[in-house]
């Protein structure tokens, strides 16, 4: 199968996930948010469904930047908030500016149906008894809620928010450009590094000499914006609010990182050494030219 077919059957996965929450809920009578969380949740299992289907679990990859963009096209047609429009405009551009990035980023990594992310089959190999399981768990559900919570600011911003835009709004916009900039700077880099196929060498030059993730400190900078929209909007729910930074960076200090840290020892020649000099996330000037 061409990589242009799988790419296909992969936006079918999608129209047909849509469609399915969308038929589901139709029959309920629920308030946003809560319709919200039963949508997320169908969707999910229906893109489950269809990568066990084709034996290839990165059906779920572009899961992660499609969604948020849809949830917030939703709250903001349900919002009865329209009195600051001018915040809603811009968490709206922050939020598709990230999503085409992250979008286009995987379409173009991702090889086609023979491909699927290294780090599923690692945690299926884990527990064989139970992958199918881990499966459905640890690659679908589980992301799917850290990024429901991480949601939570956009929803307080349609659905809550009555306060005046204001200086916290436009340090936002600035951290969600800013993060998703170096997010997309971060790929070129990596992508030239990777082009160079006849080279041993480890990733530590660009922004990724500064940091070893750079990519993730961009992903963390962005649901930091929208954080920062939410308290905004709405300050007094702010502990709620947290709960997506607060899971977004759990989850890349404790899975993410030191999946992809143990990965890079044992394919890159040197990146010990990287490892020693260079700061982890927060991009900081590496100890010495590593």
């Amino acid at each position: 199968m061409s990589k242009s077919e799988a790419l296909i059957r992969v936006v079918v996965a999608y129209i047909v996930a849509l469609l399915s929450a969308i038929i589901m809920v139709s029959f309920l009578d629920l308030g946003p948010l809560l319709m919200a969380i039963v949508m997320d949740v169908i969707g999910t299992l229906v893109i489950f469904g269809f990568g066990r289907y084709y034996g290839n679990s990165s059906f779920y990859d572009p899961y992660w930047s499609v969604v948020p963009p849809a949830m917030a096209l939703f709250w903001m047609s349900v919002g009865s908030s329209g009195e600051v429009v001018l915040r809603e405009l811009a968490v709206l551009g922050v939020i598709f500016y990230w999503a085409t990035r992250l979008t286009l980023n995987w379409a173009y990594f991702w090889e086609g149906m023979n491909h699927e992310d290294w780090r599923y089959e690692m945690l299926r190999n884990r527990a064989p008894k139970i992958a199918v399981l881990t499966d459905l768990v640890a690659i679908h559900l589980i992301p799917t809620t850290i990024v429901f919570m991480g949601m939570l600011p956009v929803f307080a911003v349609f659905i809550m928010g009555s306060s005046p835009f204001s200086w916290i709004d436009i340090l936002a916009v600035l951290v969600g450009v800013g993060a998703v900039s170096l997010q997309m700077i971060s790929d070129f880099q990596l992508r030239a590094i990777a082009a160079n196929k006849d080279s041993n060498e480890s990733l530590a030059k660009g922004l990724w000499a500064w940091s070893r993730h750079p990519n993730y400190f961009g992903e963390l900078g962005f649901w930091l914006s929208l954080f920062l929209f939410g308290i905004s909007a709405h300050p007094s729910g702010w502990i709620w609010q947290i709960l997506g930074v607060i899971g977004m960076t759990l989850m890349f200090l404790f899975a993410s990182i030191p999946m992809m840290e143990k990965r890079s020892l044992e394919r890159r020649e040197g990146y010990q050494d990287v490892i020693d000099n260079v700061s982890m996330l927060i991009p900081l000037p590496p100890k010495r030219n590593s």
